[in-house]
């Protein structure tokens, strides 16, 4: 059985990552978990689902110190999500970052515009039942 793992970086009052994370997990048969409670992996996983929104159109610098900071043996695939107004850019930064630390990273991933959490959390379920 695959070891399945959900992070998410998510800064405003409104939580819209977090829910998708939720649902995600949920999917998933897992937990989400904020960056902001576990800085770290502390079990290797085979799968982690990480996502977080850009905030005016840029990764939040907690997601990106994650990303950077994240050790490859820790992870064998990743799979990213991202809740925003219009923007994949945090999908695409992530993806930058990942492979080039030889990480293999999903080409699928789940994309939630913030006004249509609601519309997308049995999507986001889904998405995590079928991406493990």
């Amino acid at each position: 059985m695959s070891k399945i793992e959900v992070r998410y970086c998510s800064r405003t009052k409104f939580g819209n990552t977090r829910r998708i994370a939720e649902a995600i997990a949920e999917g998933a048969g897992t937990k989400a978990v904020s960056i902001d409670d576990e800085p770290k992996l502390t079990e290797k996983a085979d799968i982690l689902f990480l996502g977080g929104a850009p905030y005016a159109n840029i990764m939040a610098p907690e997601l990106r110190e994650y990303a950077e900071n994240l050790d490859p043996a820790m992870v064998g695939r990743i799979v990213l999500f991202t809740t925003s107004n219009w923007s994949r850019r945090t999908v695409l930064a992530l993806k930058k970052i990942f492979k080039s630390k030889g990480i293999t990273v999903s080409e699928d991933y789940f994309y939630a515009h913030m006004l249509n959490i609601d519309g997308k959390i049995d999507a986001a379920k889904k998405f995590g039942a079928e991406n493990c």
